[in-house]
Order: structure tokens, then sequence, then C-alpha cells
């Protein structure tokens, strides 16, 4: 592993952090070093491990405390500031160090007591200073606290370095962990994080002062120093040697499975696995909580899934239990999807995943009752699918929790395919991952996680570069929602994504054209594993006196106001049966449908032909559903209504603009905004289908009824 410090850097950069003099130069190298540790995947990954610095502060009055700075729970190295350290003072945790020393082993002692919720209270109630940051962060101390505070050292490093793992996570772990660290590591069997473990930790340092670290068995590797630096230096060199000593075994081939000669694609595989891993929020609702899917697909992840040793492989467990608490222990393995017998592939996956939910309920049951513990079942669904043939899918309630748990699981297929080539790969038991996993310290990060209404659903909207498109990929975002826009002009679309996210997908789209189309679904299926709302909102007003068009204008105008949104939603309607949790249609229908305007007919008459689709589809697909809605929508501020066209009619009426587009029983004018929210209603509203809602500050005479 390569050594990334750069003391020219790191000097300029503490300089920088201390200019304002209120960041410890201390805790000002810790935010270096921790970078350092966050820039390697291989090290940690998405919130995990753990650094501290001891240090002295002063508070408002003049009162001095050495204080322990350490990671907030759950902030991702990689990027931490030095308002992501929470400041815990040190007297304390030395007192609960004597106290837990002097009763250890000590049944019924009052640390063992000590109960998940009042440790938490106390390190709350031990914090030097709470910070705004903090709060608005939700920003805790890390479980692992004592742990820093038990060792004396200044700084200390706290890895789940994958190599650690590989060699660690083994029968003869320590042996092999020895063998390539020497004395220089002590070695610390696998506790589950907290006082026990930190009491171990500072018993083992005491037998052995002059260690430079400790090896956590089955979990993860602790370096110390006087400086940071030398705290960094040892975590890359000790990991150095670990990756040596794996790179040393002879590499060898992974025995595969036989594959059909045509497997189904990654866009038609994934909407299944997301509509059997979906969940009703109550009982025939017809209501669900869903995921969203991050594919991943490598030479090493395909050795590991075209094993014929997946199935054993996969059920020995997480490589640390910092994993348990986002990917569950254990991934779900699927059949191989035949292209032969797309519907039994459907079929297998929903058994899968069914007996997969069992297992897990009996091994809830199971370790609640052996444990006592007062806890609730966290849901059973997988968080990580294993797809022979493929590649493997990450699976969360966001795309960013999706790639998180992609991650670990590219990660951990590499560790266990190079564990089982050292020996045999062996995770922690399965009362260990119980306690870990409903431990309420580890809860605690999950529950500070607060999700919209809309999260693991995925929107797509057409004509969404701007107007009443924009407006509504906007108001879906805000509430949560994975977003794909399309739109003709690319330009346009690439100033909408820079608005709404990096993580739309903008696809620039000709919705006339029925390959680009099923390619843009193709393309979403790919990102994020599925369809849920389509926003079929693309049109433009074309006019003339009906008497007077041509044939050419009149089907241009259908192709776009009509046989497009019949094309969108098509191929929308294939997907969400594929996915078998319904979903939802929603039209950008315009009042033309059912109030006419002269010389407005090459735009009305495809509009009415739409209404009449929205209910075809209420109609045919409630079955599955499926529902369909739209809006009627009049005099709103788009490419279509632009300045130019509300100036000419607006003169025409005799009307200055402002009288024109408040021109309505409300005398209001009607945005965009207004039209979106409408569209978020009726994605909200699942029991009502069939639907057309008006939008328009009101107009008897396009009032439907």
């Amino acid at each position: 592993m390569r050594n990334l410090w750069d003391e020219s850097h790191f000097t300029s950069f503490v300089d920088t952090l201390c200019i304002d003099r209120e960041t410890p130069r201390e805790l000002a190298a810790l935010v270096y070093a921790s970078r350092l540790l966050g820039a390697e995947n291989s090290l940690v990954m998405h919130g995990g491990g753990n650094t501290s610095v001891k240090s002295t502060l002063t508070d408002v009055i003049g009162n001095s405390s050495d204080v322990l700075f350490i990671k907030g729970s759950g902030v991702d190295l990689k990027d931490i500031t030095s308002q992501d350290f929470t400041p815990v003072r040190i007297e304390p945790l030395r007192k609960l160090r004597a106290m837990a020393e002097q009763e250890r082993g000590d049944a019924g002692t009052s640390l063992q007591q000590f109960s998940n919720r009042e440790f938490k209270h106390f390190l709350y109630l031990n914090l030097f200073n709470l910070t705004d940051h903090m709060l608005s962060k939700g920003l805790t101390p890390s479980i692992e606290t004592l742990l820093h505070a038990f060792l004396p050292h200044p700084y200390i490093l706290h890895t789940h370095a994958r190599a650690l793992l590989t060699l660690s996570n083994q029968p003869d772990g320590e042996k092999l962990c020895r063998d390539v660290l020497g004395e220089r590591m002590g070695m610390v069997p696998y506790i589950r994080p907290g006082i026990e473990l930190a009491c171990s930790a500072a018993a083992i340092y005491r037998e052995q002062p002059d260690v430079e670290g400790l090896v956590l068995l089955k979990h993860g590797l602790v370096t110390f120093g006087e400086s940071a630096r030398e705290a960094y230096d040892r975590m890359i060199a000790a990991t150095s040697e670990l990756e040596e000593r794996i790179a040393g075994v002879a590499a060898t081939s992974v025995p595969s499975i036989e594959l059909p000669v045509d497997l189904l694609p990654v866009e038609q595989v994934a909407p299944v696995i997301r509509g059997a891993c979906a969940e009703e929020k109550i009982p025939s609702s017809r209501d669900y909580h869903t995921f969203v899917l991050d594919f991943r697909t490598s030479r090493e992840i395909l050795d590991y899934v075209n094993s014929s040793q997946l199935e054993s492989m996969s059920r020995k467990g997480a490589m640390t239990p910092d994993f348990i608490i986002r990917t569950k222990n254990q991934p779900l393995v699927l059949p191989v999807p035949d292209a032969r017998d797309p519907e039994g592939f459907r079929t297998a996956v929903r058994q899968a995943v069914d007996a997969y939910k069992e297992e897990y309920r009996a091994y809830f049951e199971r370790q609640q009752a052996a444990s006592g513990m007062d806890v609730d079942m966290l849901d059973p669904l997988p968080r990580v699918a294993l797809v022979p043939g493929l590649g493997l899918f990450g699976m969360g309630r966001t795309i960013a929790d999706a790639r998180v748990n992609a991650d670990i699981a590219e990660s951990s297929a590499a560790a266990v395919l190079d564990a089982e080539r050292i020996g045999c790969f062996e995770s922690i038991t399965e009362k260990e991952v119980f306690d870990i996993e409903y431990w309420e310290m580890e809860q605690a990060k999950v529950k500070k996680v607060q999700h919209d209404v809309f999260a693991g659903k995925v929107v797509l909207v057409t004509g969404a570069a701007g107007g009443i498109g924009l407006a509504t990929a906007r108001a879906f975002r805000q509430r949560g929602a994975e977003l794909v826009i399309l739109d003709l002009d690319a330009g346009a679309l690439d100033k909408a994504r820079a608005e709404l996210g990096p993580d739309t997908l903008a696809i620039a789209c000709d919705v006339t054209d029925r390959q680009a189309v099923a390619d843009a679904f193709n393309r979403t299926c790919r990102t994020f594993g599925g369809v849920d709302i389509i926003v079929s909102n693309v049109g433009i007003a074309l006019q003339g006196r009906i008497g007077d068009v041509d044939d050419d204008l009149l089907r241009r105008s259908f192709e776009l106001n009509f046989f497009s949104h019949q094309t969108i939603s098509q191929h929308a309607v294939s997907i969400m049966r594929q996915q078998g949790i319904g979903g939802c249609l929603l039209y950008n229908v315009s009042k033309q449908a059912v109030n006419p305007g002269p010389d407005f007919g090459p735009y009305g008459l495809p509009k009415a032909a739409t209404l009449f689709l929205v209910r075809q589809y209420a109609l045919d697909h409630g079955r599955d559903g499926i529902r369909a809605n739209g809006i009627n929508a009049d005099r709103i501020r788009t490419g279509l209504l632009n300045d130019s066209m509300i100036a000419e009619r607006s003169r025409k009426r005799g009307l200055s603009p402002e009288e024109y587009m408040a021109g309505n029983l409300l005398k209001l004018e009607v945005t965009a905004e207004d039209v979106a929210e409408a569209f978020v209603h009726q994605a909200l509203e699942c029991k009502t289908t069939g639907s057309i809602t008006t939008v328009d500050g009101g107009n008897i005479a396009a009032a439907l009824r």
C-alpha cells in the first residue's frame, strides 16, 4: 500500500486549518491523517474506521479539560472536517476504566448492568461542548470511544484493512497475523465494541507496552503514535506487509459453474430483483417500501458469483462487524438468469427472496430467545444480491446507500476469494452477529437517518429540462426520489442535472423515436434497477385553423403530443409488470383536451386523445396495480407559453400580460411549481386512478365535472 503522506502538504494543510486559532494543531494533524486513510477503500469504507487525538481545551470561563477528539459515529473519513470530531472529557472515561478493571469478571457488577442507553448518555453528558454542527448532523461519539480513551497514546487510528480481515478471518487467524507482524502488534480476540473490548485492548497493551498497534481479530487494525504521521506510517507499513503476504500465495483458478449460452441482460434482471425485494407498508395496500439498485461486475466479481462454491462461501458471514449493520450478515444468492426461461427466473427469484426472509426471521427468533433482548425485528430483506453470470447488486433506500452496499459487497467478494486461497474464511458466530446487529449503539446509526416520502422510488420525467418538467423533477427530488430526466435539448439537460444533483440520470432522448425510448428505459434499469413513477410531460403547442392545416403538421403534433405518451407508457408498464409492485403513470394533458381554443386544433386534438389514453391505462392496468392520472393545466409560463405568445394573446383580448395570466376565477397566476405539486399529490394518492386534476386557477368551461 502506497504511503500518501506529503510533509509539505501536511504543513500547509495544518497551517490553513488553524488560521482561525479555533482548531488545535493536533486536531488539524488528525484531520490530515484521517483523510489519507479515507482515500483508500481497502482501509476504510463509508463511515467505517475511527481516529482520535488527545488534547486540552479551555471553556468560556477559563476551565481547562483534557479531551479526546474522536470521529463522530458514521462520518466518512475521506472528507472529514475538524468539526466532525466530538470532544469527550477524558477524566470521566478514565474513572470508568478504573471501575471496569476493578470489577472485570465479577458477575453482576454495576458496569455489566450499564445499559447501552446509559453508556450513550454517559458519553453525551461528558462532551466538552455541543456545537451547532454536531446538532445539525446528529453527531455522536463513536461506539469505540472507550477503546481510544483507555489507551495512553496521543494519536490512535483504527481501520478495517481488507488485508487484515482476510488473514484474521481464518480459524488460525491469530497465527497468520502473528507470522506477518511479529511481536510489534498485540493480538486482541474478537469482542463486541464497548467496555469489554476497550478493557481487553488496554490489558494487552499493558502486557506489551512496546507494541505499535493492536490487531482486533475479525474486526480491524489499530495503530498509535506520538504524532499523526507516526500512527499513519505504522498503519500503512503493517497493511503493506499483510498485503504482501496475501500476494505471495500462488494464484489458483476458481472452479466455476457451467453457464447457459444466453443470459438475461441486466436491464431485465434488475426489475425482477427490485420487485421481489419490495415490502408492503400495510398488508394488501399495494403501497411498498422499495429499494434502488446499483449493479457491479468485474472479472473478480464474476470469479466469485460464478464459483461452484458460491452458496457456501456467501453464507460464511461479513468481513467485519461494521458491515453487518448495512448489508446484513449474508447476501441473497440468486439462480442463473437463463434467457430461455425468463418467467422461470422471475419465479425462482421470488422463491429465493421468500426463503431469505424466512431464514432471517428464524435467525432473529432463535437469537432473541437465546439473548433475552427486548428488540423488534428489522426488515428481513437482503441488501446485496449475487447473480451468477452477471455480477452483484447493492440495494438501498437511496442510490447512495445502494452504492455503499455494492462497494462493501465488491470488496468482500475479493477478500473472501483471497481468504479461501490462503485457507478457509471464517467470520464471527451467529450470536455475535445478533449482538452487533441489534446492539442499540449500532442501531442508533441507522435510526438517525430519516428518509422522505419518495425514498426508494425512481421517477422518470420527460420534457424535463425546463418549465413544468423541471419544476416537477425538482419537486420529486425534494421529497427523496431518484430522478431520470429526458429531453431533446442536451445542453438544457446538463443545466437541469447541475441543479438537480449529480445522481440524476439525464438522457438526451427524442421521445418520438421508439428505439431511443427503449434505450432510455434500459439505462434507467441498469442505473437504478427499475422505475416507479412516470411523468409524461413532453409536448409542443402547434397551431393552425383546423380546416387549413396540412397533414404533416397534424401528424407531427400527434407523434409528440399523443404517440410519445403511448410509447413511454408501454415501456414503463412492461417494467412495472416485471417488478410486480404496481406503479404510477402521470400525464400532462392540458385544458385543450376539454376546452379547446380557436386555431389550436393541432395541439388540442392529440391532447384529447391523451386524456382518453389516461383512462384506458387506468382501465386496462389497474389489475396490475398501475395507476394512471393526468393534469389539465392552463396558462403556465413555459417554453410552450413564452413571453412572446403571452404578449400576443394579451393584446388580442385587450388585457395586460398580468391580467391575461391571472384570467381565472381566483385571479391568480398559476405556475409550473403549482402543476408540479399536483403531480406529487397524484403520485401519493395510492387509491386514485383514472383521475384528471385541473390546475388553472378556476375555469368552469374546462371543468370535467
